[in-house]
């Protein structure tokens, strides 16, 4: 495991305090584990059991839809009796018949490449696989449900909204294919509230901004994603617009902390935003500042003309910046901020 990784799953371990004690001898299952997120998810659970649970561990199953990709991400845990990796679509029926405890549906494509090319894909996993984990956590009287959703469900919100609590929307064009993403977060939304009310499922809402760190993939297609790649292998940072849209971000060991926090104390059938409330940026904003924290690659930021990207469909919505009050309100405090946090995940490429 990277040495950075190590050091901000200890943090998170340490910020948690006693809020792991739930997790003492409990079964919990992770969707889409092999995913940035849900990977920092699994391997704390894992850190926890040799360290603050040992001799009351927590059994971690990582559901995963590439068997070969996670064999080697999770190569180190595959022999350990605590873990299990089952490889499957959350979409069929599922392969779970042990008992699960606490229940994080984390499996999504959340990049904006697909939205174009797999809609089905994109909106199935937060529709079709929501109800096939939400009836898991029903048959199974799950301590805990958490669904892993996104801050584009608020849609283009006015002015004045900004930053938006989670009370506040905007308006999608629910025919519009790019919509597939955000109808599909918004539709497992409430979901998870309907099997709350109707039966008891202890489900809460985590509503990410976007989330970076180290693992974050090169080809996610998400301009943030092409910024590290660029400062990484030394290449110039192209701009294909003028770069004043706006957006949310969050340090993943912050977002993971986060995410915790919901499941075990957030109020079932609700919604909370994970973002660090003080690190929204322009885009144009973020590239200086990644080229200014790196001065040795000698690299700049350059307006370019647009390539044609068809599989690329490019977001209406100017400025996503979220009111993270409702999580603090929980003890969720994110304390890495865009130089700092942006500094460790391009350092995670080079170590």
């Amino acid at each position: 495991m990277n040495h950075i990784v190590k050091e901000d799953i200890e943090k998170i371990m340490e910020a948690g305090g006693d809020l792991w004690q739930a997790f003492a001898g409990a079964t919990v299952l992770v969707t889409g584990a092999g995913g940035m997120i849900p990977y920092y998810l699994t391997t704390t659970l894992l850190a926890l059991n040799e360290t603050r649970l040992k001799g009351r561990e927590c059994r971690v199953i990582a559901l995963v839809r590439n068997r070969e990709k996670a064999g080697v991400k999770f190569s180190e845990f595959l022999e350990r009796a605590d873990f299990e990796l089952v490889v499957q679509d959350v979409t069929a029926p599922l392969k779970i018949t042990a008992p699960v405890d606490y229940i994080i549906h984390a499996a999504s494509q959340a990049s904006p490449k697909y939205y174009g090319t797999d809609p089905a894909g994109t909106i199935s996993p937060n529709v079709v696989g929501t109800f096939n984990l939400l009836e898991l956590a029903r048959a199974g009287k799950c301590k805990g449900f958490l669904f892993v959703s996104g801050g584009e469900v608020y849609g283009i919100v006015p002015a004045e909204k900004v930053p938006t609590k989670e009370n506040d929307y905007g308006w999608l064009d629910t025919v519009d294919v790019r919509s597939c993403y955000a109808e599909g977060k918004r539709a497992g939304e409430t979901m998870c509230v309907a099997w709350h009310h109707q039966y008891g499922v202890p489900a809460a809402i985590a509503r990410l901004a976007h989330t970076y760190g180290p693992g974050l993939d090169f080809n996610d297609g998400r301009v943030f994603a092409d910024f590290v790649r660029d400062v990484v292998t030394g290449h110039d940072i192209e701009l294909t617009s003028d770069g004043a849209a706006e957006r949310s971000f969050c340090y993943v060991a912050d977002a993971v902390l986060g995410l915790f926090l919901v499941m075990l104390k957030g109020e079932k059938g609700k919604a909370y935003n994970v973002c660090n409330d003080r690190a929204c940026v322009s885009i144009a904003g973020l590239a200086d500042t990644l080229v200014n924290l790196f001065p040795d690659k000698k690299i700049a930021v350059k307006f370019v003309k647009a390539k044609s990207r068809l599989a690329y469909i490019q977001s209406p919505i100017k400025r996503i910046c979220l009111d993270s009050s409702r999580a603090r309100a929980l003890g969720w405090n994110p304390v890495v901020g865009i130089k700092e946090g942006f500094t460790r995940t391009v350092l995670s490429f080079k170590v």
